[in-house]
């Protein structure tokens, strides 16, 4: 049966066959092998232990940040130099996790397992890929740092008794003593996070158990708000098993694809269950540096209008990716005498049932408006600005949930799915794309044939690499692809307008396009922008691009240090949210506590964080 631990529930490894055991003692041969030559600082052994093709994805144990690692030089240099400092050791096959099992991963035959092991400052779990041909060599290493030692999260077994409360407020009762500690009344909260989505509130959740006092603002009046308030037909588009947020998986009856208002609910929900205090309401003005301090100076206006100024150590963009809706300055448009809005503002199309309507933009808001639309009894013609990435849910979920399809527990699937350099990526989202032109060949046939344009991005890689590098230019489909192929929507291709007029939009060859609404689906302002009116040029051009891909592989200024201190970014699907919350709130806490080195950590952000 399953065993609990102080993170939750693990499967045990209760399979006892000769495959099993086989691999098992592969996996332990190898980590014995592998700590020998570690401790020894042995170089040559150490190469041996990998193939020319191997790839080290570190999280927070060895380096403090999330640093991926392509080549076996680079791995072997790296772990030599930074052991004496990490006295990593202990490195163990987790028999309390997914047992090692033979798996093909991006075509190649693969022993994969979880280990375990310590460092001075903490303990971790990591993944091993052996080759099955050759289970000496390992191709994959991941080192993930769980916990601080010291100030290990009090869950489960771990749990308070509740008397913490009286101790920190000097009363019994618990709802009062939530009421004193969400005002922040002589006190300073030390995190500030700007944004009460599912990703702010998973950072200040893990930031509680961590012992960190943090402060959620956002200018919605109810939590949850950012997801209610957006068009009413929007559901999330992956299943719901890649989407649980940290502690608290959604109830086992919920829809496999979530509808907004059970998402904005269930925020709601999780802030109160989970303790995070947050400020509903408020206004994120700016915030100004103090480097002496190693603080910020940061103003919020709060729900009843009063400016207050907050010095809190570390500010968290929380969020999302994208600032101010942007409605390009299209020619004429401003003669449009129609009703003109941005997704962003659309609730649903009830009100123009019998209307006509023009949606500009094919990404997955353009294509889930004209649906909705549609489906109230609107003429909708789409308007196509350039190629677009379509695959069904069914392809996609190939990519999405990929890790999350072999009935491994959360922790284990999250592991495994962040374990992947730049290079594994790219292969694996070429092969996924592959399949997925397979899969949705009579979708996209019947696509072209209307004129729609389809690409697959600049290499192949299909609709996640798009969303890593772009954060938009694809699609989705919940059922808009249909009532393209069958002429339900019309479709129009940009460059054939000639301008809009107040009728609608003028195309080259004469003919008019008549519209009571227009809809821009055109997308959002970078977050840097964003960075930029609210923290100052210095900072914006400080820290650079927010998003993209950076020059080591990775996501932009996400996830980890910024080049200014005390700046952090999460953004993202739920999935995201998850997992990088826990670095997040892990790094901040080892910051409090002196273990970062903060000259080493700036020299390796300089080398990784130019965005491509």
């Amino acid at each position: 049966m399953p065993i609990r631990t102080a993170r939750g529930v693990s499967r045990m490894n209760t399979d006892s066959s000769d495959e099993t055991i086989r691999n098992a003692n592969f996996v332990r041969a190898w980590l014995a092998n592998f700590e020998r030559s570690l401790l020894a600082s042995d170089r040559e052994n150490l190469g041996t232990l990998f193939s020319e093709k191997s790839h080290w994805k570190d999280l927070l144990a060895f380096t403090w940040s999330i640093t991926p690692h392509d080549s076996l030089s680079a791995i072997i240099d790296s772990l030599l130099a930074l052991q004496p400092e990490v006295q990593a050791s202990n490195f163990c096959l987790d028999e309390d996790r997914t047992p090692p099992r033979r798996v093909n991963r991006l075509g190649i035959d693969s022993i994969e397992a979880i280990f375990s092991f310590q460092t001075q400052a903490g303990r971790g779990h990591g993944l091993l890929r052996l080759l099955a041909e050759n289970p000496e060599q390992a191709w994959v290493f991941t080192t993930s740092l769980e916990e601080i030692k010291g100030h290990e999260e009090p869950i489960g077994a771990m749990r308070p008794d509740g008397s913490s409360y009286s101790r920190m407020f000097g009363g019994s009762n618990w709802s009062d003593n939530r009421k004193e500690e969400i005002t922040f009344e002589g006190r300073e909260p030390e995190v500030l996070i700007i944004g009460g989505g599912q990703a702010g509130l998973s950072v200040a959740a893990r930031l509680r158990l961590l012992g960190v006092s943090a402060l959620v603002v956002d200018r919605n009046p109810r939590v949850g708000d950012v997801w209610r308030n957006r068009y009413r037909s929007l559901a999330l588009h992956n299943k719901i098993g890649l989407n649980h947020m940290a502690y608290l998986p959604f109830p086992p009856n919920w829809p496999e694809f979530l509808p907004k208002d059970m998402i904005a609910n269930w925020l709601e929900t999780y802030s109160w269950a989970m303790e995070c205090n947050v400020w509903t309401g408020t206004t994120f003005l700016g915030a100004d540096y103090i480097e002496k301090n190693s603080e910020w100076s940061a103003r919020v206006r709060t729900e009843d209008g009063k400016e207050r100024l907050l010095r809190p150590q570390h500010i968290v963009f929380a969020n999302g990716i994208a600032g101010r809706p942007i409605i390009p300055e299209f020619k004429g448009l401003q003669d449009f005498s129609g009703t003109l809005m941005h997704t962003h503002e659309f609730d649903d199309g009830s009100a123009w049932a019998g209307k006509k309507a023009i949606v500009i933009g094919t990404g997955t808001s353009g294509h889930d408006v004209a649906q909705d639309l549609q489906s109230h009894g609107a003429n909708v013609n789409l308007v196509q600005r350039g190629s677009t990435t379509v695959a069904s849910i069914k392809a996609a979920g190939l990519v999405h949930s990929v890790y999350y399809n072999e009935n491994l527990p959360l922790e284990d699937a999250d592991l495994v799915g962040t374990s992947s350099t730049y290079p594994l990526l790219i292969r694996g989202h070429q092969l996924s794309a592959q399949k997925m032109k397979e899969i949705d060949a009579e979708m996209i046939a019947g696509l072209e044939a209307r004129g729609f344009r389809i690409d697959y991005g600049e290499d192949e890689t299909g609709h996640q690499m798009k969303f890593r590098r772009r954060h938009g230019g694809y699609y989705l489909d919940c059922g808009c692809s249909k009532l393209i192929i069958e002429e339900k929507i019309g479709l129009l291709h940009f460059e054939d307008v000639d301008c809009f007029v107040p009728q609608g939009i003028r195309m080259k060859d004469g003919s008019v396009i008549e519209a009571d609404l227009i809809v821009s689906a055109t997308g959002y302002q970078n977050q840097q922008e964003v960075v930029r009116e609210l923290l100052g040029d210095r900072i914006a051009d400080k820290i650079g691009r927010i998003w993209g891909i950076a020059d080591d592989g990775e996501l932009a200024n996400m996830y980890r240090a910024t080049a200014q201190s005390g700046l952090w970014f999460i953004g993202g699907g739920f999935s995201h949210a998850r997992i990088y919350s826990h670095y997040i709130a892990l790094r901040i806490k080892a910051d409090q506590l002196g273990l970062v080195n903060d000259s080493a950590q700036g020299a390796r952000h300089q080398s990784t964080q130019g965005a491509a």
